[in-house]
């Protein structure tokens, strides 16, 4: 009877340190963006929590970084609900829709340099007496104070919106206003357009020169809070690493310089989009379809391991990434 006892005892003690080493792997896994963050290097954000899902189309986040928002979508983008996740003990919470999400298609959520009001696009009706969806325009939430609730979504009106799409907004210091839509009368693709802020109000909608617009596609604009550069995505463009890459231009007296591609330490010969950098931190965001999915000549004969390859962060799904942008920057100094 001893003898049994002492192999069960055995078999219990070798399961609770299976169990504890599990989870020590899992904690490891799940804390993979620290481990390997470095600069230079593009790697995931916060995989525990984006893991899941396959199709994350933005990102902003806070100066501290203790809240970001994001749009989760269905594969087939059905659904486009922004999301809010929040930082408690230096650990990131499982996220939540957001108050003013969940109806109807929502995304490209930007926080204000001073966290107080959150823009995004949506095609929601203007008028709260209708349920009629429109073109996405450009709307906002604002708060008093840092934490505090979110007011009801606020449609920024015209000159902005227009009867035509706009999307993905970034708001400088200045509260001068960065989008994506498409001018017909311009014969191009989608094109990058700033309003400036002055007495009060936003005036016409101008298109950026040619250092930024081309014929070709321009879309998903960061601009720098000071308006000293922009990061942007440009669709297939002559020398480009992959489909859609990021391009950076300098602005010098008022004017936006020839656009440079940030290389191939950023980009992939897949789809980069959705930049976002915390001036705070020297973190630059983006949202990214890159795959590193190994085929393997021999095959897979294992189920698990091929599991395993297909569901990996960096399999081809929409997912978030982050770099260190200091010295990146510095790089493309004239």
């Amino acid at each position: 009877m001893k003898q049994l006892f002492i192999i069960v005892f055995g078999l219990v003690l070798f399961g609770c340190n299976k169990t504890q080493q599990i989870k020590e792997d899992l904690k490891e896994i799940s804390s993979v963006s620290e481990i390997i963050y470095k600069k230079g290097a593009v790697v995931p954000f916060a995989p525990n929590i984006f893991s899941q899902f396959t199709n994350v189309r933005d990102f902003t986040i806070s100066a501290k970084e203790s809240e970001a928002y994001f749009t989760l979508l269905s594969p087939f983008g059905e659904l486009s609900v922004i999301m809010h996740v929040q930082k408690d003990n230096d650990t990131w919470q499982e996220p939540k829709i957001t108050s003013f999400s969940g109806q109807y298609k929502d995304l490209e959520p930007f926080l204000s340099p001073d966290g107080l009001k959150l823009y995004f696009a949506s095609n929601r009706p203007v008028s709260k007496d209708s349920t009629i969806v429109k073109d996405f325009d450009i709307w906002y939430v604002q708060r008093d104070k840092l934490g505090a609730n979110w007011s009801e979504p606020i449609n920024i009106g015209a000159p902005v919106n227009s009867s035509l799409d706009e999307f993905y907004p970034s708001v400088t210091y200045s509260n001068n206003i960065y989008f994506t839509t498409i001018k017909k009368e311009l014969e191009s693709q989608d094109d990058i357009f700033m309003c400036e802020w002055k007495d009060g109000n936003y005036s016409e909608p101008e298109p950026l020169g040619e250092g930024v617009n081309t014929k070709g596609a321009e879309f998903n604009a960061y601009v720098a809070p000071d308006e000293s550069y922009i990061l942007f995505s440009g669709w297939r463009r002559s020398g480009g690493v992959g489909s859609g890459d990021l391009y950076i231009s300098k602005r010098e007296n008022g004017e936006w310089l020839p656009a440079k591609n940030l290389g191939k330490e950023i980009n992939s010969k897949y789809m980069e989009y959705c930049p976002f950098v915390n001036k705070e931190t020297g973190t630059l965001y983006l949202t990214s379809r890159r795959s590193h999915i190994d085929k393997k000549d021999a095959g897979y004969t294992n189920f698990e391991e091929l599991m395993n390859e297909i569901n990996r962060y960096d399999n081809g799904s929409s997912r978030i990434y982050k770099t260190d942008f200091k010295d990146l920057i510095s790089k493309f100094e004239n």
